[in-house]
């Protein structure tokens, strides 16, 4: 099971607030490109689970026509 982004989203955040904190611009920006991928990863993994119980609800249904 993969962590649909979870771990590039903290990661990120971490980076962002180090970035902040020390008023480094480059890794506050590499934090906030982090949290995004995080975002975008989160979005891949929920379309593909979404796309995977259609599959199944539309076996499950052509099984039962059967």
């Amino acid at each position: 099971m993969t962590d649909k982004g979870f771990t590039d989203s903290v990661k990120g955040k971490v980076k962002e607030v180090t970035g902040d904190i020390t008023n480094n611009q480059e890794l506050k920006a590499e934090g906030l490109v982090d949290q995004g991928k995080g975002k975008l990863k989160k979005a891949a993994g929920d379309i593909k689970d979404a796309a995977e119980e259609i599959k199944d609800k539309v076996k499950e249904q052509l099984d039962n026509d059967k």
